[in-house]
């Protein structure tokens, strides 16, 4: 009886954390500056979120714990125009998955052009 009243008393004092790991900075110009902390995700944020913001070849990199609807909005509304200038968000969900947030955007990029690829070369087939 003693162990199962251990048990609750522990279950009770715990927070409810998910185990997610992520490098998180509040504005850094690199990366290398950025991964110098990191931060366990304390439930219902369960995503790492990388969002980098430019402006006249200036970069701003901010990384945090996110909850995945939450980074995947984000992500969805976040564009860059043709001189490079303006905010990419990129959302990973695996421990300390967000290191580079230049790899993940080139990641991120093929994800979106390979479905299309994919269609185009179904048409051609049936065409």
């Amino acid at each position: 009886m003693e162990t199962l009243s251990s048990l609750l008393f522990l279950l009770l004092t715990v927070h409810s954390v998910n185990g997610l790991k992520c490098y998180v900075c509040a504005s850094a110009t690199t990366n290398q500056e950025c991964n110098k902390n990191l931060q366990e995700c304390q439930s219902p944020l369960d995503t790492c979120m990388t969002t980098v913001g430019t402006l006249g070849g200036v970069s701003a990199i901010a990384k945090t714990c996110s909850m995945s609807k939450l980074c995947t909005s984000a992500a969805a509304i976040a564009s860059v125009d043709s001189n490079g200038n303006g905010m990419q968000v990129t959302c990973c969900n695996g421990n300390l998955c967000n290191y580079s947030g230049a790899s993940s955007v080139t990641l991120h990029r093929w994800l979106l052009v390979l479905p299309l690829l994919l269609i185009s070369l179904l048409f051609r087939q049936h065409a």
